[in-house]
């Protein structure tokens, strides 16, 4: 009967505290971007949430805005004297803009607020921080 010594069968049952120690230590690093990436996989449906939510808020501000009537949205375009300037249609979380707007670039300056057609106005709803915004045309 051939037996191996004992100190050889012993050795050879187990891990040795260092294999040990390596494995856990790469599985550790490995672990750590695969947390984040699910970390971040998770965020998501929350910050597209979000930005729909905001962009179906622009769009019904600037549907009720261009359902105003056109002198009124003309008054407040001179009233706000630049395309840069709020609007008196604003709220706190929505900007509108409102401009008299060159259609046609007769003036040839290719500036679209200088040389105005007669009933054309430039509309843009704005989010308060600016990520996002709408821009449209109205005519009388």
């Amino acid at each position: 009967m051939n037996r191996q010594p004992t100190h050889r069968r012993l050795r050879q049952a187990g891990f040795y505290y260092a294999e040990a120690l390596v494995s856990t230590v790469i599985v550790g690093v490995c672990l750590a971007p695969a947390v984040s990436a699910l970390h971040s996989a998770l965020q998501a449906p929350a910050l597209e949430i979000s930005i729909a939510e905001s962009r179906l808020s622009l769009q019904k501000k600037l549907e009720h805005v261009l359902a105003q009537p056109y002198t009124n949205l003309d008054n407040a375009a001179l009233a706000a004297g630049s395309p840069a300037t709020p609007s008196s249609y604003s709220e706190s979380a929505v900007l509108v803009y409102l401009a008299r707007y060159d259609g046609d670039n007769a003036d040839g300056d290719n500036d679209p607020y200088t040389g105005t057609d007669p009933g054309l106005l430039w509309v843009r709803v704005q989010t308060a921080g600016g990520t996002q915004s709408l821009a449209a045309l109205a005519t009388p």
